[in-house]
């Protein structure tokens, strides 16, 4: 167990993490040359194809001696939820800085949260071979942050290699082995109140090899050939292929099937001990049996144990209606879910039936990248043609007879006269930004309804504005309109704070004079023209033509707050006359009016939605 060594890259959104595991892979000869190739670690298409990384991987590395357990993390803020099951299985984090972009909002959030763990933190300057590369600039906001000394930040190159082999042997000498590292919440206060310290001595944390087995489930995932493929960190004791295995919180007990480390594909090796990073194939059948953050144990030693600390139940933030276009779809839409449920946590869902779309489901997430990606991972995947619509959060109503609800679609939001008042979710907000455009952020936080808290100086020119924000307004066009107010140098970061007070209306969409379900939004009563009238524009430059005229509208209960239509397609019926009275030409078009009135009474004037309008709508 000494020469154990676990850890994370931790960063904001592109600032090199997934370049940077290449090289230690190649470095500690992981990956073969011939095999290796860009963003080794993501698997899925759409990581490599956005460059960005949706999953945490782990992967073994053996150099010199020494065990590696390294644990990729996202960098978005939709996904720190995955970066923060990550550090709860390391004893030290990799903090990576793009040397032309500084510290960053994701970069704060992710050290805050490795910090709550107790974690050595080793601060990295990445992409310093960059012409536009200011390290300087960025060695003075790390210690301004941190308070370290200069010679403790690292300066690398992922691209290059530059500098890797210097961070791989501080993360030797500098993060604990297992056996030398207790988290400051797993040990008891002195009699003084302060903080225990990190390094165990033997008096206070003895030898947790021949202690009961205990492991602690960070993530999981079903694999074609596996099934219910358990990710787990051993805690103590040590667990051998056949054992028994049972889950603390469940009771659910299986079988260790196979046992083995990731190398980085499956590598089994029959037996995983005490500090180690691995994996646990299991006999389950239904993938919610094993869930992220439980403790497994041998049933030998369940009534021996206690639990580890696992991770709070997350909570989405942001809600959509999910429906197949086609409805014998449906089951293979369960099916699907079922299968990404197991790895993502933070994903939630519900059966749902609409009177317009059918049956389908109320999905949860954690932010409109999360919702993207999750559609787009249906559509790939398992070949689903699927309607989305529109995301809301979740609001409280309080009704007049003193019930108290949760709503998750606009359709459920009762009227008017049943209303007391309706709460909604806030969020706190944090934006690093270059003091030059403090005042152009300010002015849009403002115009989404944010409270200013003060503000945080990182140096002579980089700024933390500190706002609380209605989670609904960063739903919309926050995330483009804050990078167009700062020429793209502002990032965020948000967590949720409380419920307050909301006025806020139903705003439904009619086409055809025909309620269209999933584009029914839940908004501000003050911005309902605003918002009525652009997604009314929307459509009338999205929809096709039809052979009658459609009537575009948006309605607050029941009223018409803004409306467009859109013309129809007209076959020249007087292309044929060579002369004579105009009456002649009027009667033949006075003929055809009558008859796309009748085609509209016939039923035949509904009006389908193409998907791509959808989208507009929903990135509008």
């Amino acid at each position: 167990m000494k020469n154990i060594r676990n850890f994370c890259i931790i960063a904001h959104i592109d600032h090199g993490k997934s370049t940077f595991s290449d090289r230690l892979l190649e470095l500690t000869g992981t990956i073969e040359k011939r095999k290796m190739r860009e963003q080794f670690l993501d698997k899925l298409d759409l990581e490599r194809e956005r460059g960005i990384t949706i999953k945490l991987k782990p992967v073994t590395m053996h150099w010199e001696g020494y065990i590696l357990n390294l644990i990729d993390t996202p960098g978005h803020v939709d996904f720190s939820y995955e970066v923060s099951r990550s550090l709860a299985a390391v004893e030290g984090a990799i903090l990576l800085i793009d040397a032309t972009q500084g510290i960053q909002a994701q970069t704060l959030a992710n050290l805050y949260l490795a910090l709550k763990e107790d974690l050595t933190v080793i601060p990295v300057i990445n992409k310093i071979d960059l012409p536009a590369a200011d390290v300087p600039k960025v060695k003075r906001e790390i210690i301004n942050l941190i308070g370290c000394k200069d010679e403790d930040i690292f300066l690398a190159s992922g691209k290059t290699g530059e500098g890797v082999e210097k961070v791989l042997r501080e993360v030797i000498a500098k993060v604990p082995s297992p056996d030398k590292f207790v988290r400051c919440s797993d040990l008891p206060r002195g009699k003084s109140g302060a903080d225990p310290p990190r390094q165990a001595d033997a008096a206070c944390h003895p030898s947790r090899e021949g202690n009961p087995a205990r492991a602690l489930i960070f993530d999981s995932n079903y694999d074609e050939y596996k099934g219910v493929v358990a990710h787990v960190r051993v805690m103590d004791g040590a667990f051998k292929k056949g054992d028994k295995i049972k889950l603390y919180n469940t009771k659910i007990v299986s079988e260790a099937l196979d046992i083995g480390i990731f190398n980085p594909e499956y590598q089994p090796t029959g037996e995983l001990s005490t500090g180690e990073v691995g994996y646990i194939v299991t006999s389950f059948k239904n993938v919610s049996e094993c869930a992220v953050g439980d403790t497994v144990t041998t049933v030998a030693d369940f009534d021996k144990i206690e639990p580890l600390k696992g991770y709070e139940q997350v909570k989405p933030m942001v809600f959509a209606g999910i429906f197949p276009r086609e409805g014998d779809d449906f089951q293979t839409l369960r099916e699907a879910m079922d299968r990404l449920k197991l790895n993502d946590a933070s994903f939630s869902y519900e059966p749902e039936h609409s009177e317009a779309l059918g049956f389908g489901f109320r999905c949860g997430f954690l932010g409109l990248l999360h919702l993207e990606i999750f559609q787009e991972r249906l559509s790939r995947e398992f070949n689903l043609d699927l309607i989305v619509t529109v995301p809301s959060v979740a609001y409280k109503v309080f009704k007049r007879n003193g019930e108290e609800i949760i709503i998750r679609t606009p359709q459920k939001l009762p009227g008017p006269t049943e209303v007391a008042k309706i709460e909604e979710p806030w969020v706190t907000l944090d934006v690093i930004v270059p003091k030059d455009y403090i005042g152009k952020v300010m002015e849009l936080a403002v115009d989404k309804k944010g409270i200013y808290k003060n503000t945080e100086y990182l140096d002579e020119s980089c700024v933390i504005l500190h706002y609380d924000l209605p989670m609904a307004s960063i739903l919309t066009d926050f995330y483009d309109k804050i990078k167009s107010a700062s020429s793209g140098f502002a990032s965020i970061n948000y967590e949720f704070l409380d419920y307050r007070p909301a006025k806020v209306v139903r705003l439904d969409i009619l086409v055809a004079e025909e309620p269209i379900e999933a584009l029914s939004t839940i908004v501000y009563e003050d911005d309902a023209f605003r918002q009525g009238r652009a997604v009314v524009e929307i459509l009338k430059d999205t929809l096709p033509r039809q052979m009658f005229v459609v009537k575009l509208q948006a309605s607050v209960q029941g009223k018409i707050i803004a409306a467009e239509r859109l013309s129809a397609l007209r076959k020249d019926v007087t292309a044929k006359l060579y002369g004579g009275d105009v009456s002649r030409k009027r009667k033949l078009l006075e003929k055809q009016k009558k008859g796309k009135k009748k085609m509209m009474a016939a039923g035949r004037g509904s009006v389908e939605i193409p998907p791509e309008t959808f989208v507009k709508i929903l990135k509008k």
